[in-house]
């Protein structure tokens, strides 16, 4: 009898931590990231290297203080891809990261479908904008957009403990 209290309360304490674990990775450590209404979707201009903002609508995000690649972001826009490709930087091999299951407007899957068809296109929101981490942001055909983080090649480097190349910042430009 004692043994199956025992096990009762070993499964009882297993299955709550089994949740919290659950409620923490899922829900606890995303914050809503509100609106500023000007900067929050940049583009890195191709003429001079530096972030601009581009005119956007029905602006979400989400973000965690826990890692620097969590943010995600979602929003719709009236410039064309043709406009945007010919004025600011493309960004070669992103991959979406899966959002959260409540932030529905993010698909990664979805996502990252048109980016291999070529439906939507991936531009650099900005370098760096932590250290070794690069804001990225795809744009739809039809308006819709898509912002998180990816691990550029200096990041990939720092947190491996490779030698960082001639071509990394000191390890505190770039950071916020």
């Amino acid at each position: 009898m004692n043994g199956k209290i025992l096990g009762g309360g070993v499964v009882s304490i297993a299955l709550i931590a089994g949740v919290a674990m659950y409620y923490l990775q899922i829900y606890a450590f995303y914050d809503e990231v509100p609106a500023t209404g000007t900067r929050d979707v940049e583009l890195t201009l191709l003429a001079t290297g530096e972030p601009e903002p581009i005119l956007y609508d029905s602006f979400r995000a989400i973000d965690s203080e826990s890692s620097p690649i969590r943010y995600r972001a979602c929003f719709t826009t009236s410039v064309s891809q043709a406009f945007l490709s010919e004025t600011f930087e493309f960004y070669d091999g992103a991959q979406p990261r899966v959002a959260p299951g409540w932030f529905d407007c993010f698909d990664a899957e979805a996502i990252g479908a048109q980016i291999a068809d070529g439906s939507a296109l991936v531009f650099t929101g900005q370098r760096n904008i932590e250290y070794g981490i690069d804001r990225v942001v795809a744009i739809t055909a039809d308006g819709r957009g898509y912002v998180w983080h990816e691990i550029n090649e200096c990041g990939d480097k720092a947190y491996d403990g490779s030698p960082l190349g001639k071509d990394c910042p000191e390890r505190d430009a770039g950071s916020n």
